[in-house]
């Protein structure tokens, strides 16, 4: 009993030292795991740049053509080919904005009732805008636009027999054709320029609508044969018509500068991901030369996408302009100067079309 009784008292004695060291050592691996995750080194979470600029690149190759064998209807053999760019880069920081979008066109065509390669499509276009948001739906802007062409253009009326030549069947060579055939455009032959500032109305994500009050412009011609019909004025030293009848391009200006007013609308329409519509209206009116002669650019793009690399396109193209003369072989029948005129073009093409939309950077 007593060897009991000392037992148990020796237990008691030694339950709280021992309970006591546990706790401790508890506590000093806690301080040392501490230490530890402390003294760890720290990673550091990536922080995202800022992605301003959004970019898209569509290009599209059409090719076209068409056969007759015994077709009582008529027609010729022919053959087209056109290519087309629409190259966009925008940058957005906050309520600071700047697009850009460069669009390209260029065609060939080939009949067979002249022996020679006819351009069908010329085309160069750019527009830049640089704003500010000022609301939910207007915007500050600032908007520049180059518009022009890669290479010279041509009527190509039947050339005339030589009176040395009694044969009914004279057939003309392409020499021929190519000496009969009238230049009516070239590179920076016309050229458009302006420059604007004035406000953009966003009513909706599709429209956009910029009125620029303050719009300065220039046409170019450097072709000197084509001055003239494009309204270049005469040159200072040239403006006596008595002294100087001849009309030689040398007679006038390379460029006339225009200031006045400008309404652009842009109409951008996504149906769905195989079906959109683009439009782009421009109206000009010069303040110091006839302003109510207002200039009118209308162009038109369906893209109607069929298959996965392929597409269907409907393109239109309105212009008047009333300093241009039109010289095509039937207007010259009745007017030898040219005539102002409505100009349109319609064009309906089948293709291989590619878009590349590269991330935000």
């Amino acid at each position: 009993m007593k060897k009991f009784l000392l037992i148990a008292a020796t237990l008691l004695t030694a339950c709280p030292v021992l309970f006591s060291q546990e706790i401790t050592d508890a506590q000093k691996a806690a301080e040392e795991a501490a230490k530890a995750i402390s003294e760890a080194p720290k990673t550091e979470e990536k922080v995202k740049k800022p992605r301003y600029w959004t970019n898209s690149l569509l290009t599209k190759i059409d090719f076209g053509q068409s056969s007759f064998t015994n077709w009582a209807a008529g027609g010729y053999n022919n053959y087209t080919l056109k290519s087309f760019i629409d190259a966009n880069a925008n940058y957005r920081k906050k309520e600071l904005f700047f697009n850009n979008r460069l669009q390209l066109d260029y065609g060939f065509l080939y009949s067979a009732d002249k022996p020679v390669i006819q351009k069908s499509d010329d085309r160069i276009y750019y527009e830049g805008n640089f704003g500010y948001k000022a609301t939910n739906k207007l915007n500050y802007s600032a908007r520049f636009s180059f518009r022009s062409q890669f290479s010279n253009s041509y009527n190509y009326p039947v050339p005339s027999k030589p009176a040395d030549i009694t044969d009914d069947d004279w057939d003309p060579g392409k020499k021929e054709w190519k000496d009969a055939r009238i230049k009516k455009s070239g590179l920076m032959s016309p050229a458009y320029v302006t420059v604007g500032l004035g406000i953009d109305w966003v009513p909706t994500k599709w429209l956009t609508v910029n009125v620029a009050p303050l719009t300065g412009g220039a046409t170019v011609t450097t072709d000197e044969d084509l001055r003239k019909s494009y309204g270049m004025v005469r040159r200072k030293d040239y403006k006596d018509t008595e002294a100087y009848p001849d009309e030689l391009g040398e007679y006038y200006r390379s460029a006339r500068f225009q200031f006045g007013a400008q309404v652009t609308v842009d109409v951008k329409l996504k149906v769905n991901n195989n079906f959109s519509y683009t439009s782009q209206l421009v109206l000009f009116s010069d303040y110091l030369d006839n302003p109510q002669n207002v200039r009118v650019n209308w162009d038109n793009r369906l893209d109607w996408k069929i298959a996965k690399y392929f597409s269907l396109t409907l393109t239109t193209n309105l212009i008047y302009d009333d300093k241009v003369m039109v010289r095509t072989e039937k207007i010259l029948e009745k007017y030898p100067e040219g005539r102002q005129i409505v100009q349109f073009k319609e064009s309906l093409a089948f293709g291989f079309a590619y878009t590349i939309v590269s991330k935000n950077r």
